[in-house]
């Protein structure tokens, strides 16, 4: 089956850990990833594990456990939105598809003591800002409707309102409209 043209998109991503134990039970046990798939090719000297959302995608990320991973120094966590002095991955987004399923999600994160580093309501998104075990951001989120945000999306994409720490679990559906 062909699928229609819809331009370039991010098919997925693959991050390299120090535990990989560690990682599976961070993006399966608290974000909900199934482990779809494990390389199993000649050429792999370490692990390398597969994880989707829904059975309709072959994998939407990849874990590459470090070779030699006890001596790779910890990573000291998210550097924020705007950090100084380095490269890499900033942040990766992981989309719910409700407000209901991503306010269960949250509720499931803060049970199993995960720290909310920033939680803020975008033009397009409503999110949470956490780390997994290595300290690669990750952004959980779900995206508001769109006809809130198509009339300008520069301006919904340059919108951000902080979320008070005690607020972080609700969530008032009152969108901002831009354009």
């Amino acid at each position: 089956m062909t699928r229609p043209t819809t331009g370039p998109h991010v098919n997925h991503v693959v991050l390299t850990v120090r535990d990989i134990e560690a990682s599976h039970h961070f993006y399966s046990d608290l974000l909900g990833f199934e482990r779809c798939g494990v390389y199993e090719g000649d050429n792999c000297p370490t692990a390398m594990w597969f994880y989707r959302g829904s059975p309709e995608s072959h994998h939407d990320f990849a874990l590459v456990q470090a070779d030699a991973a006890d001596t790779v120094p910890p990573h000291t966590g998210w550097p924020g939105f705007f950090p100084a002095g380095v490269t890499g991955l900033n942040h990766m987004a992981i989309g719910y598809g409700s407000r209901e399923e991503w306010l269960d999600r949250l509720h499931h994160l803060r049970d199993q003591g995960v720290e909310f580093i920033v939680r803020g309501n975008h033009g397009m998104t409503r999110s949470a800002y956490i780390q997994d075990p290595d300290g690669h951001g990750i952004e959980v989120l779900y995206e508001v409707p769109s006809e809130m945000w198509e009339g300008d999306v520069n301006a919904a994409l340059s919108f951000f309102e902080h979320v008070a720490p005690e607020d972080a679990l609700t969530d008032d559906a009152e969108y901002e409209r831009f354009g």
